[in-house]
């Protein structure tokens, strides 16, 4: 895919992911998707709607801002030949939210070429993934462990 219909792209999912109900509700914005899908950044303010008993970021509402990037990027940078899901993750809890958070996903082309070696054959390769929330001070609020499911789909395993 040439690099300008792949900037389009991004651009159209970040407007479509922004007006999102969920993402609105729990005040998540995603504020940049790069041209060529490898970096994310996203934004969650703290208000009433996503504020918990102690007055700090909901934990479901930091897990959530968390959620599909990584898979969605994969998708857009290994293409329609891969399925591509998230199979697990686990969120650790450092320190309260006590205003806007952020959150930075990357992806390599270390990480690609490892996953494309190990799909090759037809088997299931499942990366391990991590992001941090940090807040506007640089503090680290949580850090995200993502398992994702990665195969050749069925048509191109049987041809290999």
């Amino acid at each position: 895919m040439d690099a300008r219909r792949l900037a389009r792209k991004a651009r159209l999912l970040r407007w479509a992911i922004n007006l999102y109900p969920p993402y609105l509700g729990a005040g998540v914005r995603v504020r940049r998707i790069s041209p060529d899908f490898r970096h994310v950044r996203v934004r969650m303010g703290l208000s009433w709607y996503n504020r918990n008993y102690v007055g700090t970021q909901f934990g479901g509402s930091l897990y959530s801002m968390t959620d599909p990037f990584f898979m969605l990027m994969l998708m857009h940078l290994l293409g329609r030949d891969y399925i591509v899901w998230d199979k697990a993750a686990s969120i650790d809890f450092i320190a309260p939210g006590r205003g806007p958070v952020y959150a930075d996903f990357r992806i390599d082309d270390e990480l690609l070429a490892e996953i494309r070696a190990r799909t090759a054959n037809g088997d299931k390769y499942l990366p391990e993934l991590h992001a941090e929330v940090r807040d506007g001070e640089g503090t680290l609020v949580a850090r995200v462990h993502k398992t994702l499911y990665v195969r050749l789909k069925p048509r191109l395993r049987q041809a290999g």
